[in-house]
């Protein structure tokens, strides 16, 4: 026997949900966009004040030689070269690293030597990265007389990768179902197998946005760079010696000419330069250009990835 409820009852309880999803709307809401002014702001600011240098071909084929603060022109060649380098060769290092952690510890993961890996990886995510540049430098140069050189921020910003990846790629395996894992199993495939074909190609687009991340959490740290390597105005594409520009390390040092304001023109009479905040800029937007260039490739390689599934 089924007992009718008056339906007025209902009225109150359905006007209190609208209310309270109402109001949790417009609170989200305002939190978007009170978060997004000071992207909106930074953005902007960084676009206008940086795109009159980016847009002169020799910004792209040139570098500081000879360039004083006082001077006009010159690129950031030497600072690109140097910063893919040595982002690339901590990408190299890195992924298969992080890649292989992530996976003992979701897939073959049990015990004490599991914990101690995952507390390890917690340890490293709140590494600063000054920390890891004295550890580098502590090891290779005061203890074994070695140079200092890009290769050795390459290592620091080794320890600064490898919690991002490990972190972001051991959630995707977790998202993995154990449906297919199962399923793959039934079918007699061996579990190294199983991985291989069956697990992180499910996981590519989330493997994949988390080397992004972890990219865009290197390219842009300085410490490293000052301890390690040093900066170069002159353009230097050998990672075992000597300076080395790069883009964090042309911002520092165009920042600290940024007092240097004024000079004398032709004539002799003082003038107002702006070549150091132009330059600042410009390298800040090119470095802005290149995380965005990388967030884009993974997200056509993840989709392509999806394709082609």
């Amino acid at each position: 026997m089924s007992i009718a409820i008056p339906t007025g009852l209902h009225a109150p309880v359905a006007r209190s949900r609208k209310i309270k999803n109402s109001a949790a709307t417009v609170f989200v809401t305002g939190c978007f966009l009170l978060a997004m002014i000071p992207l909106v702001w930074l953005t902007w600011t960084v676009v206008s004040k940086g795109l009159h240098a980016i847009t002169h071909a020799s910004w792209w084929t040139g570098d500081q030689r000879g360039i004083s603060y006082r001077d006009g022109g010159g690129g950031m060649l030497h600072a690109f070269v140097g910063t893919v380098e040595q982002v690339a060769v901590s990408t190299l290092l890195s992924v298969p690293l992080a890649i292989f952690v992530a996976i003992y510890l979701v897939e073959y993961g049990r015990g004490r030597l599991a914990r101690a890996t995952s507390f390890m990886v917690d340890i490293l995510s709140g590494l600063p990265s000054i920390v890891a540049a004295l550890f580098v430098y502590a090891v290779f140069v005061t203890t074994f007389g070695g140079q200092r050189a890009g290769i050795l921020v390459s290592l620091a910003l080794v320890m600064l990768m490898v919690p991002i990846v490990v972190r972001t790629t051991e959630e995707m395996l977790k998202l993995v179902p154990d449906e297919l894992r199962e399923a793959a199993y039934a079918l007699g495939v061996p579990k190294w197998r199983t991985i291989l074909r069956v697990v992180l190609p499910t996981a590519f687009t989330g493997i994949v946005t988390g080397i992004v991340l972890g990219i865009a959490r290197i390219a842009g740290e300085t410490a490293p760079l000052l301890i390690l390597v040093g900066y170069s105005r002159n353009l230097n594409s050998n990672l075992l010696s000597g300076y080395q520009g790069s883009l964090p390390g042309m911002i520092y040092d165009q920042v600290t000419n940024l007092g240097n304001t004024t000079g004398l023109d032709a004539n002799g009479h003082r003038v107002q330069l702006h070549y150091a905040a132009d330059r600042m800029w410009g390298t800040a937007l090119t470095l802005i250009v290149i995380v965005m260039a990388l967030n884009l490739i993974a997200r056509l390689l993840a989709r392509a990835s999806k394709l082609s599934r």
